[in-house]
């Protein structure tokens, strides 16, 4: 086999797990309802916005912040692609698996220029199979995809400008390092582990590539693609970081923990989808496909850890066998996970979920790379084999979490984060014309907005019913909004509160004003669980 068929034949490998990662994630498109988080990204695309902050170029304004700490990047990304194809779930779910899939791939073209063809392909692998880095990327409610195809381009752009000394390379990467700040200044955590390991790890090599004028191109690239987070900071003096930098250390172990869990693939059991005992109604497999799915789930027991942990356990140990370059990287992934981990650890309110923990992905997938792939080449020929043989088990067990998702999915339905109700709403609401709608809880107005394409005049409704003392604007806001014609209330029935009681407030309060609830709507799952009320208030 000549050197050419080779190569073609690695690619086609590593471009076969980044179609197997877009086919398994589009089996999940549209069985789970839009979360609210999944759908921030649309208060910077639909009219009014949303945002913490926006350019005002003459009489127009360009949102640049949707939080203090996340921008609108995606927004930015998605406005064309609203324009073209709706906002359908597949347009605002596919998109992003494809960024997913170029992510993996990404990670292969990183492995191999880092540790050579065999770490590459057994990492892309791996990767393509982790069934937690393909639901936080299917379903982007962090945000993380952006932040993981970002960072990984960003970090084999400056891995080949060291390689090759291509200043354009240098500055292609560190522009991409600064959109990544921009999208969510999160990255920060990864950045900021990334760098200071490399100077422990390669103080000279870093040293020995080092001039003013790549400083200076390094400095300017990054600034551009964070340019809109610094003015955003020049105008509000350092609000990025004033508002999100207080430490809390309380929690470590908790956090530790959800670190395992998202590593084995269990974290999202029971908070992305209901279980058995939650579900009256369970739905049946419905078709070839899921029948298929559901007896594979039975034969293997129902798994909801994959053997990820285990891997990385003994690729510790087998580092030991790794030299060289080889051990170096290693060295060097162990220790920017651990600086970046440590990070969002001891930030209050960080690290304790499933989207935070992610944002370490794919530093754990290259540590097992490197490793096997150093201590398979002590194997002599068994070695490849033997490799293959690893990478094939890793990856069944993966796939076999992932399934067991989707059967519970499709079995009981998503939780009230997830719910499907949410599309039966948004049809509901076509079908009339408010003057207002209130939000009486947290998890629809921004849900409603995306799939509405901004048409509802959405207000929340929880301001000011759920403060301990009202004043007299608060009391005047109350009355206007429950005596206005045309205004219309949206609930979460008592089962699917988020701010538990905050409805009863506000119909009780109605009621001492003379007013008493009249319900519209009330709006189910495909379960039969109601979920949602519609109502208006009249007088008595």
């Amino acid at each position: 086999m000549n050197r050419l068929t080779r190569i073609l034949n690695f690619r086609l490998a590593a471009l076969a797990a980044c179609l197997l990662f877009f086919v398994t994630g589009s089996a999940f498109v549209s069985h789970l309802g839009v979360q609210n988080d999944e759908a921030l990204f649309a208060n910077g695309i639909f009219k009014p916005y949303a945002v913490a902050y926006s350019l005002h170029l003459g009489h127009s304004s360009l949102p640049v912040m949707l939080m203090s700490y996340l921008g609108t990047l995606k927004s930015w990304v998605y406005r064309p692609i609203f324009q073209l194809f709706g906002t359908g779930v597949p347009a605002m779910r596919l998109p992003m698996l494809l960024a997913g899939a170029a992510s993996v791939w990404l990670f292969y073209l990183l492995l191999r220029r880092v540790a050579g063809v065999r770490a590459a392909l057994f990492g892309c692998g791996l990767l393509a199979a982790d069934s937690l880095y393909l639901l936080t990327t299917c379903f982007d409610w962090g945000p993380v995809a952006l932040q993981h195809l970002l960072l990984i381009a960003g970090m084999w752009l400056l891995l080949g400008f060291y390689q090759h000394r291509r200043h354009r390379w240098l500055a292609w990467g560190c522009f991409l390092l600064g959109l990544v700040m921009w999208d969510k200044a999160l990255a920060i955590w990864m950045l900021g582990g990334m760098g200071l390991a490399l100077m422990l790890v390669f103080p000279k090599q870093i040293v020995g590539v080092v001039t003013l004028r790549r400083v200076a191109i390094s400095v300017l690239a990054f600034a551009l693609g964070a340019l809109p987070l610094i003015i955003y900071n020049i105008q509000s003096p350092l609000a990025t970081f004033r508002g999100n930098t207080s430490w809390d250390i309380s929690d470590l172990a908790g956090k530790g923990r959800l670190l395992a869990a998202t590593a084995n693939g269990s974290a999202l059991f029971g908070w992305l989808n209901n279980e058995d005992w939650q579900t009256r109604e369970p739905h049946l497999p419905e078709g070839a496909l899921q029948a298929a799915s559901a007896r594979v789930s039975a034969l293997a027991g129902h798994p909801r850890h994959s053997l990820l942990l285990y891997g990385f356990g003994l690729a510790l140990l087998l580092a030991l066998l790794a030299r060289g370059p080889a051990l170096r990287a290693i060295v060097f992934a162990l220790l920017a996970m651990a600086l970046a981990w440590a990070q969002m650890a001891v930030t209050a309110n960080t690290g304790g979920s499933v989207h935070h923990a992610i944002l370490i992905w794919p530093l754990p997938h290259m540590v097992i790379a490197i490793s096997f792939a150093a201590a398979s080449r002590r194997l002599g020929g068994a070695g490849i084999p033997a490799l293959a043989a690893v990478l094939a088990v890793l990856m069944v067990s993966g796939l076999l979490v992932t399934n067991e998702y989707r059967v519970l999915i499709l079995r009981n339905g998503g939780r009230p984060n997830w719910t499907d109700a949410i599309f039966r709403l948004a049809d509901y609401m076509k079908g009339i014309s408010p003057r207002y709608v209130f939000c009486v809880d947290w998890g629809i107005m921004d849900t409603m907005r995306l799939l509405s394409r901004g048409k509802l005049p959405l207000i929340v409704g929880t301001d000011p019913i759920n403060k301990p003392a009202l004043n007299t604007t608060d009391r005047e806001f109350l009355a206007r909004s429950i005596a206005g014609p045309g205004h219309i209330f949206i609930n979460h029935t008592k089962d699917f509160e988020f701010f538990a009681g905050v409805n009863d407030k506000l119909v009780k309060y109605a009621a001492d004003a003379g007013y008493r609830r009249e319900i519209m709507a009330v709006i189910p799952d495909s379960h039969g669980r109601p979920v949602y009320e519609v109502y208006r208030f009249v007088g008595r």
